[in-house]
Parts: structure tokens; sequence; C-alpha cells
């Protein structure tokens, strides 16, 4: 079994600023369209945050990249492409593993950026967006999913299973210690060297159970196999997602 690690939603770079925690609760920013869109931020009900995310560069008519695609039926559709996709192939992740959705968040305008899950999904299936019907493409296209809307590339997919987004900022879903920077993260005690892709230079790995994250990169794979202290981890962070 593998949990990957994905990295979603604004950032410095993408967007501008950081997504919000809202009362409470994080709220995933999707990052601006680079084209193959058919949902602006205000369809989505976000474009007052975004606009402050962004210090004012992204309005309510905006195009945004709605990617992962969460459902009110519980399902998730996440699309993937080019070097990003082809690291996942690379690593055999496949049906029934999990991704864990991260991003950047503030608290509040004042407030230290920090990087926490805030969602899942259970990979049931993976649709091959070259190959697979024009009934499915429609499908996923009539859903407003950017990557069946258009070929961002050869080996676009879309990963279908069921998950959802967390209601609460939890500290138990927050990756970054308490002081930061955001790339400094207080890892599970079962996330050892070697363990996690792109991250295997020794000087990542540091005393008190921390590691410095790499600056850029989508996808981190963590193949934990049978292990029971990995899954036990997955559960609580899943269970903690799907809290009411």
């Amino acid at each position: 079994m593998k949990i990957i690690f994905s990295r979603k939603g604004f950032d410095s770079a993408a967007g501008g600023g950081a997504s919000p925690i809202v009362d409470g609760c994080p709220i995933s920013l999707p990052i601006p369209s680079g084209g193959h869109s058919a949902t602006t931020y205000g369809d989505l009900g976000l474009a007052e945050l975004a606009s402050q995310a962004s210090r004012g560069k992204i309005g309510v008519d905006d195009f945004c990249h709605h990617d992962p695609m969460f459902t009110a039926a519980g399902q998730c559709l996440f699309g993937q492409c080019s070097a990003a996709q082809t690291h996942l192939v690379n690593q055999g992740v496949g049906i029934g593993d999990i991704f864990l959705f991260f991003g950047l968040y503030r608290e509040e305008a004042t407030g230290a950026p920090h990087h926490r899950i805030f969602g899942y999904q259970r990979i049931e299936e993976i649709v091959d967006l070259a190959s697979c019907t024009n009934e499915r493409r429609t499908e996923f296209k009539r859903l407003g999913h950017p990557h069946a809307i258009g070929m961002h590339a050869k080996n676009d997919v879309i990963y279908v299973g069921a998950g959802r987004t967390a209601n609460f900022a939890s500290e138990s879903l927050r990756l970054t210690v308490p002081e930061g920077p955001p790339s400094l993260w207080q890892r599970p005690a079962w996330l050892k060297r070697g363990g996690l892709s792109y991250h295997d230079r020794e000087d990542r790995w540091l005393r008190g159970g921390r590691l410095r994250s790499v600056a850029r990169g989508q996808e981190f794979v963590a193949d934990i196999g049978k292990r029971s202290a990995p899954r036990d981890w997955l559960a609580g962070v899943i269970a903690e997602i799907n809290r009411s």
C-alpha cells in the first residue's frame, strides 16, 4: 500500500498566497487555470477569498483549475499528467492507494503560513483520458473537470475514488512544525529516510523527527507495505478528515 502526499491549492507561486482557514475550517483555493476550465472562482463561491489571498489579482470571473474535485456524493476526481503522473506510475501507485492532499494555509491575515493536510482520496479507478470511451470523458466534462475539458498531456488520467475534505483545521492534520517555516515538517515516527520519494538526501532528515520537505513538486510517495504503524496513522488522519 502507498500513501501519496499530494501538494494542491494556492501558494506563493500559484495564486500568490496561502489558502485560508475560515471559522476553523480549511478552505483549499484551486490554482488559477492555465486553460481548459469552465469554472470560475465565483462559481465556487470563492471569489472573495481568492481575491484576499491573491491581494486583488484574482477576481470573481477568473477561471480556476478545479482539481481535485470533491462531489456531494463523497467522491473525489483528481487529474494528473506529465512528469508528476509519470512519477506516480514509476512508484507503482494504483488501486487501493491513498492520496493525502496538502497545501499552504494561513489561519488569519496576520497568521504564519503552514502546510496542512486538507483532504484524501482512496483510489478505486484510474481512467486514461487518451483511451477511455467518449461517453466516459463526456461524463467528466459534464462535471466540469478540467482534465476532461481538454487534454493536458498524452498521459492525462483521472483518479476516481471515495474522498472528502476536512471540516476542521486540526493540529493532527498540520504538517509544519509550530515555529515554521512551512517546509519544515514534524514527520510521523514511521516515516524515515528512504521512505518518501524525492526526499532521499540525508540533510532533509533532521533530529527530533523533523523533515525538510522539497520546495517544489506535487506527488511524494511513501510505500508502507503491510506495516501496522503507518496504517494506524493513516486511519487516524482519515477519521479526522471525516469528522463532522
